[in-house]
């Protein structure tokens, strides 16, 4: 009994080396992919196991993972998910095929070496359950033994001794038949070979031509793909928007689409493997069965491989696209103090009018119909007019839809016609109407139809537009490319990451958050957030961080994860309103106590004198805190309060509109970035369509990627260079003439 147990004990000993073995191996690749140092990776890997969120360890965990940034951590979070779910495939093709009896020690170390998925699976191939095949015929039929014979090449009467193998109760019933029996064998043994795939797959992927062309029968009035209806590129060279929209026209039925890969080399290649024996007898009947074996099996399947990591890879890149431009979007600095009427813009159903105060509060709605068919122009000036004056609005948000360039231009005759300094401008209204029909707008305003709701979400988008675009469902906020046509749950997962991480950067007033903004702070849950929300109707406002520990479901690890990154102007606690984590107020109290300075009188320039004199390594020896997180501290008492999006560009306010006739070649705009795309950015420069800058005329050097240069939201000098009067469309340049545009 003692000799099992010992047994055992050491088998269970073995395992657990081996897994850990396994974890090193895992956080040593993860290191070298990503230039960063081992120890760094297995802090952060512990980190997270630990349950910690990646904003809360980008911000307050520096010292542990040498100061890596969200990016950085979130690629390893995402890589070490990979490497377990490819270690646990790993262990089950291994189960699966020693359940079989067919587990040699060559083939463990090969699968346990394998460092993609692709090639656990390859080696697996042969032994995965198949449906019935020529092959599994042949085998039945008793023709193994004869395709061995044929690949040993020895045999120099093979037709004789393919005359053995006639049966006729198992339907063999001559050696031809025998001899197609075991080609088709080692056709398919020829297909499950991993090293054969993994050659012929990167061969494919290399020199493979990709080729497309119009489906003969189907119609594109559009002409959406013409460009494709005779296409052919190199595979490795094809751009990722380009296989978006190739996928696209396929899935629509219009065009058609093969790889064309080096069949002649490939067939080359699988000779020399398998003919050691090129003027042997069999030589021709292998060379039948390698070639029905590439063209039949190997090919087709190799095809969806390389077509699957071309979109895969296209995805990506759409995904990253997507994430950048709306991390952008939500980063706009806010315009703030302003009263603003949103304009929600129509045509028969009239424009729907919202004017709110500075806080975001509906104060007066109503309808006009300037535009087609009514064109009850003078009506509706009254009506801008009377609401301006009753209010004081200082600003007019205009929604970029349906009607939008009309609609502007009423309101900049409108308010030419006023002795008022008083400015417009377009906002982005993607997704305004999901938000205007969701439960939450139902919610907030009971009362209103849809577009009026609309219209507030767009004069809200202008003074806050990270607290109001959280509202929505970010794949409807259109800065993305192809973005219906990736997987829509990795892009999901992806836009959450991008929410949470500008939520997280900019902070969260938890005074006057909605629980849409709370859900995103780093640790909250919806549940929490409706918590905080509701805790704060029935206990008034939260006047510090200790309280939030009185929220239902706020334990204490959700406290750790989220109290950082939620702020409390003009609470108990000064230093609850800056970015600094409860767990060092104790030191920072030391650091304020040290300096004689009141937590309350930060924003005196003498406190701050004192805070920039500081030497911050010596104080953080002082005070027991590492020198990243002393620097944050330092800056956070500094800057109390601080938005990081006051700093960036405020957005582009205009009295005036542009036409399409005034346009003229050279003519120098200025105009806000809307969108990023991976062959050029669209310039809104107050046209009905956004000007459209190649990425060849964004710079004089060379431009890997437009993100590379600018970003949603910027504001750019651009020339013009072409107009389409006929299509609305215009072409423009971020090269100034005189740099040689």
């Amino acid at each position: 009994m003692w000799y099992h147990v010992c047994i055992h004990l050491v088998g269970r000993i073995q395992h657990v080396q081996e897994v850990f073995m396994d974890q090193q191996v895992m956080m040593q690749n993860i290191a070298e992919e990503l230039g960063i140092g081992i120890k760094q990776v297995q802090q952060t890997v512990q980190l997270l196991d630990e349950g910690n969120t990646v904003p809360f360890i980008a911000r307050y965990r520096k010292e542990r993972t040498g100061e890596l940034d969200e990016e950085q951590i979130r690629r390893i979070e995402e890589r070490l998910q990979y490497l377990r779910n490819l270690e646990e495939r790993k262990q089950e093709v291994l189960r699966l095929i020693d359940e079989q009896g067919k587990l040699t020690d060559e083939l463990e170390q090969k699968i346990k070496q394998a460092i993609k998925l692709q090639e656990v699976e390859d080696l697996y191939r042969p032994y995965r359950q198949k449906r019935r095949t020529r092959a599994t015929v042949a085998r039945e039929k008793g023709l193994e033994p004869l395709a061995h014979i044929l690949l040993e090449q020895k045999e120099t009467d093979l037709l004789s001794k393919a005359g053995e193998f006639i049966d006729t109760d198992k339907e063999v019933g001559s050696a031809e038949e025998a001899l197609q029996g075991a080609m088709d064998f080692i056709a398919e043994m020829v297909s499950d070979d991993a090293d054969v795939r993994k050659w012929v797959r990167r061969q494919t992927y290399d020199k493979g031509v990709l080729t497309v062309e119009k489906k003969e029968e189907e119609d594109n009035p559009r002409k959406v793909y013409e460009m494709y209806y005779d296409y052919q590129e190199p595979v490795h060279k094809v751009v990722p928007h380009r296989v978006l929209a190739i996928n696209r026209g396929e899935k629509e039925g219009i065009l058609k689409v093969q790889i064309e890969a080096p069949v002649d080399e490939i067939l080359g290649y699988l000779q020399k493997k398998y003919i050691t024996r090129p003027g042997s007898e069999a030589a021709s009947y292998l060379k039948e069965a390698l070639e029905d074996g590439y063209k039949r099996l190997i090919a087709p399947s190799i095809e969806r491989d390389v077509r699957n990591e071309l979109s895969e890879k296209a995805e990506e890149q759409a995904i990253h696209i997507f994430s950048e431009n709306l991390r952008n979007l939500l980063l706009q600095p806010p315009v703030r103090g302003k009263i603003v009427m949103g304009v929600d813009p129509a045509y028969r159903t009239g424009c729907k009018l919202a004017v709110i105060d500075e806080t975001g509060k509906l104060l007066d709605i109503s309808v006009i119909y300037p535009t087609p068919p009514e064109n009850r122009v003078e009506e509706a000036k009254k009506i801008v007019k009377a609401l301006i004056e009753r209010h004081g609005v200082n600003l007019i948000a205009i929604g970029n839809g349906t009607a939008s360039r009309e609609t502007e231009q009423f309101i900049a005759d409108t308010i030419r016609e006023m002795n008022q300094e008083i400015y417009y401008l377009i906002v982005n209204e993607a997704g305004a109407s999901v938000y205007s029909a969701s439960p939450l707008a139902k919610e907030e305003f009971p009362k209103l139809d849809v577009a009026e709701r609309s219209a507030i979400s767009i004069a809200r988008r202008l003074q806050d537009p990270l607290a109001e675009l959280v509202k929505i469902d970010p794949k409807s906020i259109g800065v993305g490319q192809y973005q219906h046509d990736v997987t829509q749950s990795r892009l999901s997962e992806s836009l959450h990451h991008v929410v949470e991480s500008a939520v997280n950067y900019v902070g969260v007033d938890v005074n006057t958050a909605s629980s849409s903004l709370l859900q995103y702070v780093a640790g909250l849950s919806k549940p929490v957030a409706r918590n905080i929300v509701k805790y704060k109707e029935e206990n008034g406002k939260i006047r510090s961080r200790e309280q939030l520990k009185n929220v239902p479901r706020l334990g204490a690890k959700t406290f750790e994860q989220a109290a950082g990154f939620l702020r409390i102007p003009d609470g108990e606690n000064p230093l609850d309103n800056t970015p600094i984590h409860p767990e060092s107020y104790e030191q920072v109290n030391q650091l304020l106590s040290l300096l004689d300075i009141d937590p309350s009188q930060l924003a005196d320039e003498q406190n701050k004198e004192k805070l920039r004199a500081l030497d911050i390594k010596q104080v953080a020896e002082q005070v027991g805190l590492g020198v990243p997180t002393m620097k944050d501290i330092v800056d956070s008492l500094l800057r109390p309060g601080r938005d990081p999006r006051d700093e960036l560009p405020r957005p582009l306010l205009k009295s005036d509109v542009l036409t399409l006739e005034d346009l003229k070649e050279g003519m120098e705009l200025q105009g806000t970035v809307r969108n990023v795309v991976d062959f050029g950015v669209f310039v809104d420069i107050g046209l009905k369509n956004d000007g459209l800058v190649h990425i060849s005329r964004m710079s004089r050097k060379f431009v890997k990627h437009p993100l590379d240069v600018v970003s949603v939201g910027d504001i750019v000098n651009v020339w013009v260079i072409g107009v389409d009067q006929e299509r609305g469309r215009v072409s423009l340049s971020m090269i100034a003439p005189e740099e040689g545009a």
